[in-house]
């Protein structure tokens, strides 16, 4: 299995029949058995993770950390996006520090976005984009610059981040398996200070 930091099943539009405005706060351990059963919801609903995990609570604490949060609605998590450093599979960091990097030494530090899902019966909240922008501003808080890695074939994702000002470096093909080869894009996040939109929706509602 590859794309252990890819995200997927998010939500950009805001809206809904929920009265109660959605907050973004750290993840507590306390919220980690909520997280896997609407991770399991957006697996079930969209193949995301495309491999479901034989330990969810362990793959959604993913490697290298640097924070997690969650997307509360009436009280419970309904989203989660986690940050961190870049591992084995992750293309975009390696991208961005070639482009980015000091004359002669290709190193710019970046955190990789990923586990980035909103649950299929909360969606039309704008979930994915509150969280999206909660993990790029603790990246940037760091002197890291936000980047991320989406399977190519997720248009409703990609659309969420192109409206956001995230842009696209490359499409890499990798290999998850002996028999199977994916085309994932690697995107970094808009230059800080440049206007973005939190409010319209995507091409998915």
């Amino acid at each position: 299995m590859s794309g252990m930091n890819r995200a997927t099943g998010v939500d950009g539009a805001h809206g809904g029949d929920s009265g109660a405005a959605p907050r973004i706060r750290p993840r507590t351990d306390e919220d980690v058995e909520t997280c896997v059963a609407v991770l399991a919801r957006v697996h079930a609903c969209e193949g995301y993770p495309v491999d479901w995990p034989d330990r969810p609570a362990a793959w959604l604490a993913g490697p290298a950390p640097l924070g997690a949060w969650v997307a509360e609605l009436d009280g419970r998590p309904a989203g989660h996006v986690g940050l961190f450093r870049g591992g084995e599979g992750d293309a975009a960091p390696g991208l961005w520090s070639r482009r980015h990097g000091r004359s002669g030494k290709p190193t710019a530090p970046t955190a990789v976005v990923g586990r980035l899902f909103v649950d299929p019966g909360a969606r039309g909240h704008g979930l994915g984009a509150l969280l999206l922008d909660r993990a790029e501003r603790e990246a940037h808080g760091r002197g890291l610059h936000p980047v991320l890695d989406v399977v190519a074939s997720d248009t409703a994702a990609i659309a969420l981040y192109e409206r956001l000002g995230w842009q696209r470096m490359a499409t890499v093909e990798q290999r998850w398996g002996p028999l199977t080869r994916v085309a994932v894009h690697c995107y970094a996040a808009a230059p800080r200070g440049r206007g973005r939109d939190l409010s319209a929706p995507p091409d998915r509602s």
